[in-house]
């Protein structure tokens, strides 16, 4: 049986105005995920703080010279990108979640939105915390070889770098966006 087109069971569900519950965002996946990213970046970053063997700039390898700690409080963006400006990125880390919220109520049910969406939101909200709180965010991994070296970063860090690669797929390949 339908009714204008749809099957009657779809119909009755959908409220006028609202988007039917298979287009709904998947709020428990985003939420879950962002409080994740925020519990672990900021365990981490407690743990680095109390253990007492990490002092500011001066490094600790853990994978041989690949992977070392080398605590650093950075007072800019992503990657230590415009030094100074703590303060300034909070305000705009404020602006920034309630678009990404925003965003994601309207952005459908794509999983990989979700998740993109998701690691955005608790790398955005690990890093606020630190800059509300100490006016710096700690940075402390430490990957590379020899003198190349990558920027120092924390978990929050690498899941907005998650985030923004995944973003890029889904933009590059909408394909992706729709079955997911």
């Amino acid at each position: 049986m339908t009714h204008g087109g749809e099957p009657l069971e779809e119909a009755s569900f959908a409220v006028a105005g609202s988007p039917a519950a298979s287009d709904r965002p998947r709020w428990i996946l985003f939420i879950g995920l962002a409080v994740g990213i925020v519990v672990v970046d900021q365990l981490v970053k407690a743990w680095i703080a109390a253990a007492g063997g990490f002092a500011v700039g001066r490094p600790v390898e853990m994978v041989g010279d690949f992977v070392r700690i080398t605590v650093s409080h950075n007072q800019g963006a992503l990657f230590g990108l415009f030094q100074g400006s703590a303060l300034l990125f909070a305000i705009v880390s404020v602006a920034v979640l309630g678009i990404i919220v925003w965003y994601h109520g309207h952005a459908g049910r794509s999983v990989l939105v979700s998740l993109a969406l998701g690691l955005l939101l608790g790398g955005a909200v690990g890093n606020l915390l630190d800059r509300l709180r100490l006016g710096y965010v700690v940075d402390f991994v430490d990957a590379g070889i020899g003198s190349w070296r990558w920027y120092t970063f924390n978990v929050a860090d690498a899941a907005i770098s998650c985030a923004i690669l995944l973003l890029i797929v889904l933009a590059l390949r909408p394909d992706r966006r729709e079955h997911a």
